[in-house]
């Protein structure tokens, strides 16, 4: 499997990502006081000391046996190896006085982080193949990316008072978008990169290119937004068991959910109308924006979009929305060759929180679909699954693998937490359908 240009001169330049990177993540951390760092923002995921240690122990597990350095702390390593994603509503039960100290976790974090650093700076042009060609330190980068989006939604959730604050956004009085669907004609879609593909990084999920031929379908020109949703959310949506499966009913009766995630009612009185909603940023509550997408879960999507009488896109429909063009080609974005820049989307860190779902319209494909990459990630109707002739990255097998059991779902686009890296055609984001932590969000196609 190619997944990195072969070519030690590309070291320095990957050392220069990986140290971005860790920065990124280090100045999430600094946003949190001392007493923080063993609060569980969300139920189904670790404390937040967890992932102080994580990062580093990933890069030390992943990179310490190439270059042949012994373990220094073999039980720390252990500990922080992996995350959770429970599936069946089992929650973890770990005490605070179940982790280690902040000194200790930090004390590992440097000596694991300096033996790494001393060890690919002796190398110009390191003998073991991965690290010769730049795939597993194209790992160590993303990975720590993947998490700074990880840990920007678990602060998120954080109560203010657990967090040093800064000033939440203001929306402005922009409007919403009159909702509209695009016509995309019948054609292909090209699904993932070919095997031998020499070019840029990707995961293990990402190889196998599948040619889709995509019968005719129109799809949302916006993702949904706040005030679309809201019409839903009025109109009884989530007290009328037909927009929902068995499935999602129990799990919004269990949960008592009867808004999204984000959203914080004004009062108990009559919330049918925007002014008396409020949204949930990273930094304080503000008046619920209408033209922003609304971030909600794949099963919150899948009821709206049964209302309103259509389905969410399966992949292939998006990727022929978001990719191909009238003459028949595919770009690698939805505008084009040029690379991702702050005139296309929301993405990149560029924002703590969504924008308005036209607020960059240079983004558009060509088709005239807007806000395709970054504001949210977007979800799919098709579940996570291997490409043809799917091979696991034997330094990591079950980064995909583990999530092929039918109960995670393709997510495209991206964030405003998402790095540009990762704005890739070929990327694939997947999540449970019951997530509802995640910056995610949706548009509806009809056949």
């Amino acid at each position: 499997m190619a997944t990195s240009r072969t070519a030690p001169q590309l070291l320095p330049s990957l050392l220069a990502q990986l140290d971005e990177a860790r920065a990124r993540t280090d100045a999430l951390f600094s946003l949190l006081p001392p007493n923080s760092f063993y609060e569980r923002p969300v139920p189904e995921r670790h404390r937040l000391i967890f992932y102080v240690g994580h990062l580093e122990a990933f890069d030390w597990n992943l990179l310490s046996g190439p270059l042949g350095l012994p373990s220094r702390d073999s039980e720390l390593d252990k500990l922080f190896a992996f995350g959770i994603d429970p599936v069946d509503g089992g929650l973890p039960t770990d005490l605070p006085e179940d982790w280690p100290s902040i000194v200790r976790a930090e004390t590992y974090n440097w000596t694991a982080r300096a033996g790494i650093d001393d060890a690919l700076r002796a190398h110009a042009a390191p003998a073991a193949g991965e690290i010769a060609d730049g795939t597993l330190l194209h790992v160590a980068v993303e990975h720590r990316l993947m998490h700074a989006e990880t840990l920007a939604y678990l602060l998120h959730n954080l109560p203010l008072e657990k967090k040093l604050r800064k000033a939440p956004p203001s929306a402005g009085p922009h409007p919403a978008p009159q909702p509209r669907q695009v016509a995309i004609p019948p054609g292909i879609a090209t699904l993932g990169k070919p095997r031998d593909d020499s070019g840029d990084f990707g995961w293990d999920n990402e190889f196998g290119a599948q040619q889709v031929h995509v019968p005719g379908f129109t799809i949302g020109a916006f993702p949904v937004t706040n005030a679309d949703f809201l019409r839903f959310v009025d109109s009884g949506g989530y007290h009328t068991a037909f927009y929902w499966t068995p499935q999602d009913w129990s799990w919004i009766a269990a949960q008592g959910r009867r808004y999204p995630h984000f959203w914080v009612p004004k009062s108990a009185a009559s919330a049918e109308s925007i002014a008396h909603w409020d949204l949930r940023t990273m930094f304080g509550a503000i008046p619920l924006p209408p033209s922003w997408p609304v971030y909600v879960t794949h099963a919150e999507a899948c009821a709206f979009a049964r209302w309103a009488g259509k389905t969410l896109p399966t992949e292939a429909q998006w990727h022929r929305a978001a990719y191909a063009t009238p003459l028949g080609t595919e770009r690698p974005y939805p505008w084009g060759e040029t690379r991702p820049g702050p005139q296309h989307g929301n993405f990149h860190f560029e924002r703590w929180d969504p924008a308005p779902v036209d607020a960059h319209p240079a983004g558009a494909s060509a088709f005239g679909v807007f806000d395709l990459l970054g504001n949210g990630w977007e979800w799919t109707s098709t579940p996570f699954g291997p490409l043809p002739g799917f091979q696991a990255f034997p330094f990591y097998p079950g980064y995909s693998a583990n999530f092929f059991d039918g109960r995670h779902f393709v997510m495209k686009g991206g964030s405003p937490r998402t790095d540009a890296s990762m704005l890739r055609r070929t990327f694939r984001n997947w999540f449970q359908p019951h997530y509802p932590h995640v910056y995610a969000t949706f548009r509806c196609v009809e056949e």
